[in-house]
């Protein structure tokens, strides 16, 4: 059986934002010579750009999803952990020190609505990152007592760049809510 609305649909625009104009296509905003009409796309900012100071402090590098930025610091700290095998023998202390680039650039990359996944995803990423190094001996059960023993021996490491991981991704996360508050009053 078919169910009509009862209530009218609501289109029209939200109470208390001021009404926008319709966005024109290019070809309607030029005259018929093909020049641009007086006020039409000149000095009028896009939505979704930004200038001046918030251009300047945008954080650089590309913007990753929560499930990007895991798959990035997971995959990353993978190779750097083969690279550390094949290279210094497994040494734990390169290891440590490679991952604590690794969580600054997750953290500034992620995507600001992402932002809170970071701390969960790094240390994770670091556990991922010591299979290859950690040393065990032959078989399954050797090399989950090596990885066991990496993550107990080198929790400093761990800790440190999640510590560092979580400032930053607190600080940016302080900073979204203070725009998003500011864009609505």
């Amino acid at each position: 059986m078919e169910q009509h609305r009862t209530r009218p649909p609501n289109d029209g625009p939200r109470r208390g934002t001021p009404h926008q104009p319709a966005r024109l296509p290019p070809q309607a905003r030029r005259g018929a010579g093909g020049e641009r009409r007086p006020g039409q796309g000149q000095g009028t900012r896009r939505p979704g750009r930004q200038t001046g100071a918030a251009a300047r402090t945008a954080p650089p590098g590309p913007r990753l999803t929560g499930l990007g930025s895991g798959l990035f610091c997971v995959l990353v700290m993978f190779l750097l952990g083969c690279l550390d095998a094949a290279l210094f023998g497994g040494a734990m202390t390169v290891y440590g020190v490679l991952f604590l680039p690794v969580c600054v650039l997750t953290a500034l990359w992620v995507r600001a609505g992402d932002v809170l996944t970071t701390p969960v995803v790094v240390p994770i990423a670091f556990a991922a990152g010591l299979v290859p190094v950690a040393d065990g001996g032959g078989g399954l059960l050797g090399r989950l007592m090596g990885l066991f023993t990496g993550l107990a021996t080198q929790a400093g490491w761990l800790y440190g760049g999640t510590l560092v991981a979580g400032v930053i991704v607190l600080v940016r996360r302080v900073r979204w809510v203070r725009q998003r508050r500011g864009r609505r009053t």
